[in-house]
């Protein structure tokens, strides 16, 4: 970083749009493999949150990458480089005081911590989406898996990359037994127990 490079305070402050917003901002970090319901459970989240009156924003894995990292692949590299993007954006967002929602497969374990050491353990939500790659290739909702069965896609979590599996998950999520709302409710009840959001608010 250039020493010409200035850090501005500005008097309007995180804790201030938090309590115009009523709520605290907070990073919800869904991670699991490829049709483990992330972006599904996180936008059916973000509608429970806005309908009750929450500051939201999901930041999804493919829409990123049509932007902000269009110029990235899946390499080791550059999915690190991809969550540090991230998380560097995310950061932004919960110091406005947004609750931001993320869903990324995020697979590299040590790339996770860091995301959480960006963040500060106290504004990032771990929420493993746990589905086993058998249930996410009978879904293949994208049809992904058997393009990457078919050698059609290189570096293709699950098949031809690995998934480090969250060792302590803030929050688990089963979603080959629990309905998408029942996905929710653990999720949103878990805001309520951490104090984000006040009890009677959802």
């Amino acid at each position: 970083m250039s020493s010409n490079v200035v850090w501005h305070n500005a008097t309007v402050t995180r804790a201030r749009r938090e309590t115009l917003n009523g709520h605290r901002g907070v990073a919800i970090w869904f991670t699991g493999l490829s049709g483990a319901g992330k972006s599904t459970i996180a936008h059916s989240v973000e509608e429970r949150l806005h309908q009750a009156g929450c500051r939201t924003i999901v930041l999804d894995g493919d829409n990123v990458r049509h932007g902000l990292c269009s110029d990235l692949g899946f390499s080791t590299l550059d999915r690190t480089e991809n969550i540090r993007r991230i998380s560097e954006t995310v950061k932004l967002f919960v110091d406005a005081g947004v609750i931001v929602l993320t869903a990324f497969i995020s697979p590299q374990r040590a790339d996770r911590l860091r995301a959480r050491e960006t963040l500060g353990v106290a504004d990032f939500i771990e929420v493993y989406c746990r589905c086993s790659l058998a249930e996410c290739e009978r879904r293949d909702v994208k049809g992904l898996y058997k393009r990457a069965r078919a050698g059609e896609i290189k570096d293709f979590t699950g098949i031809s990359a690995p998934y480090d599996e969250p060792e302590l998950p803030d929050v688990t999520l089963d979603t080959q037994a629990l309905s998408v709302e029942q996905c929710v409710e653990h999720v949103v009840q878990n805001l309520v127990m951490r104090g984000v959001l006040p009890g009677g608010r959802v």
